[in-house]
């Protein structure tokens, strides 16, 4: 009787089916069908992953991507080493799924303050893996087919996506510039929307519109009047209104940030999304939130347990524990949400300095990481190319980070494709980045500037 291993049967029966033709056979059994999803269609190119591999190939500064290269305040990095190396061992397990209680709890009773409403933090607030959650939640459990959305340009990339995933038709309404007087650099708040133009995108078939104040790209920080612009509209075409706040603390000058959702007639149409990661300067921990009444959060909810289910644990309590140290400094110096704005102003202005000394035209921000230039000086450097389908701006940051090692995104990129040559001879900065690094981008401009002027 023939015994045979467990090792030499697999060999008998490998080549045993490679002799009746097995191999052929797997060969043409590839499938042939269509995989794609009809929703994922024309939404697959996205900006970041090509322009994050230029920077990590080609930049020696990058101010492209908008996050810190500066530690989160200490008092949040040991919450996080309590929270990792305490003796709760369950802060290592699952937590609630629509939120950390500590953390849920403090949200509440800190917003709920800044707001004038009384929160429950089992209902009018959940804890998102980041922003980003929090927007995909929104759109996938607001939005129908065929439904309209408005986003207002320029816009953070993912909302036009987003929108056509989940079916709906992205409405364009752009901030349209105006020149400043006598000579002043134009600023973030001289990019307005025109009342009519806003207006006339309102339809019976709009679902909602989306607010990003303060304003990532520009920096631009919407003021009481144009709020209630918003909000007017909102409330006459019985719209809601899916509020981006996650630069809330993040505004100069003096300037205010007024929360949309304050308004009168808004508080029941409007979803608020915040984040950790740009409150205190921790972009990869990825902890964000939603805030709203239950009758919009309950079909977020639906949406957040039937995806990610679940937040990192122990982040969101060195969050929950940040929250309750700015909770007790609320309106003191010492406050980080006090303290961190001053530092990123001063930043800011010196950003300004060193673009406009050397001919790129900077819009002063009133609030957010970023900054966007004019380049429209430096155009005999990359010179335009006759009916390219790339914008000028997208080919011109692409030659400053191989040829100058300086990293940026273009403006385009922040528009829809009908509009993204409408304005493309601006390019967006990060300035949230230690001195070091903005003293480096200031050296490849001064030597930019000389190899410019040379004869």
């Amino acid at each position: 009787m023939l015994r045979i291993t467990g090792s030499s049967l697999r060999h008998f029966l490998l080549e045993r089916k490679s002799s009746v033709g097995y191999s052929s056979y797997s060969s043409e059994a590839k499938m042939s069908r269509p995989v794609q999803a009809r929703r994922l269609e024309g939404i697959d190119k996205n900006v970041w992953v090509e322009f994050v591999k230029l920077a990590a190939t080609y930049s020696t500064v990058n101010l492209g991507q908008g996050f810190p290269d500066f530690p989160p305040p200490d008092f949040l990095k040991e919450a996080f080493v309590r929270a990792l190396t305490g003796e709760n061992h369950m802060l290592h397990q699952y937590t609630r799924a629509f939120g950390h209680p500590p953390l849920v709890k403090i949200l509440a009773q800190y917003f709920g303050k800044l707001l004038g409403q009384d929160l429950d933090p089992m209902t009018n607030v959940m804890v998102t893996v980041g922003a980003y959650q929090a927007l995909f939640c929104c759109f996938q459990a607001f939005v129908d087919e065929g439904d309209e959305v408005i986003i207002i340009e320029p816009f953070f990339d993912c909302y036009e996506p987003m929108v056509k995933m989940a079916g709906g038709m992205p409405v364009f309404v752009p901030l349209r510039p105006k020149a400043p007087k006598d000579g002043k650099l134009m600023s973030s708040a001289d990019w307005q929307l025109d009342p009519a133009e806003l207006a006339s995108k309102f339809s019976e078939r709009t679902k909602a519109i989306v607010l990003n104040s303060p304003n990532n790209p520009l920096g631009k920080v919407f003021s009481r009047g144009e709020l209630e612009l918003i909000a007017d509209l909102c409330v006459k075409h019985d719209v809601l209104c899916i509020s981006d706040e996650v630069y809330e603390w993040l505004v100069y000058d003096g300037k205010e940030h007024i929360r949309i959702a304050s308004l009168q007639g808004m508080w029941d149409r409007t979803v608020i999304i915040g984040s950790a990661g740009k409150t205190f300067s921790a972009t990869g921990w990825k902890v964000g939130w939603t805030m709203g009444p239950n009758r919009l959060l309950q079909h977020l909810r639906t949406v957040h347990q039937n995806s990610v289910y679940h937040c990192a644990t122990v982040a969101q309590e060195a969050v929950a524990q940040g929250f309750q140290r700015e909770l007790e400094l609320y309106g003191k110096p010492e406050s980080y949400f006090i303290q961190l704005p001053k530092e990123l102003q001063q930043k800011r202005d010196w950003l300004v300095q060193s673009l406009d000394a050397v001919g790129m035209k900077p819009i002063v921000p009133e609030g957010t990481y970023f900054l966007v230039a004019d380049i429209s000086e430096f155009k005999s450097d990359v010179p335009d190319v006759a009916d390219s389908d790339e914008p000028y701006d997208s080919r011109f940051a692409k030659w400053m980070v191989k040829n100058k090692g300086l990293a940026a995104i273009p403006l385009s990129a922040f528009y829809c494709g009908a509009h993204k040559n409408n304005y493309n001879h601006f390019i967006r900065f990060c300035f949230a980045k230690e001195e070091a690094t903005l003293k480096a981008a200031n050296d490849i401009l001064q030597k930019w500037k000389l190899e410019k002027t040379s004869p």
